[in-house]
C-alpha cells in the first residue's frame, strides 16, 4: 500500500509500506493491505511503519488518518523530535 505522512509544513513519509500501526483516539490500530475504508483521528504517540525493508518510528502529536484502496494518507498536526 502507498502511504503519506504529511505536516503543515513537509512531506514527512511517502513509499510503499506493508503495515501500519496507529495512535488512534480510541485506542492503537494496525492498517495492512487491503484494509477496509476508514477514517479516524490521531492522538500523539508513535506512527510505526513497516516497510520491506525495515522498520520506521515517527512520534506524531495527533492528526486524522484516511485509508482508501491501499493509500494511506496521515494528516499529522506535528511531527515530534
Amino acid at each position: 500500500m502507498t502511504l503519506d505522512i504529511i505536516t503543515p509544513d513537509r512531506k514527512v513519509f511517502s513509499g510503499e509500506a506493508t503495515a501500519v500501526t496507529f495512535p488512534g483516539s480510541e485506542g492503537q490500530f494496525q492498517v495492512l493491505n487491503n484494509h477496509a475504508p476508514l477514517v479516524s483521528t490521531l492522538d500523539k504517540g508513535q506512527v510505526v511503519v513497516q516497510t520491506a525493508s525495515g522498520q520506521q518510528t515517527f512520534t506524531v502529536d495527533g492528526g486524522v488518518v484516511e485509508v482508501l484502496q491501499n493509500r494511506v494518507l496521515v494528516l499529522a498536526e506535528a511531527i515530534v523530535a
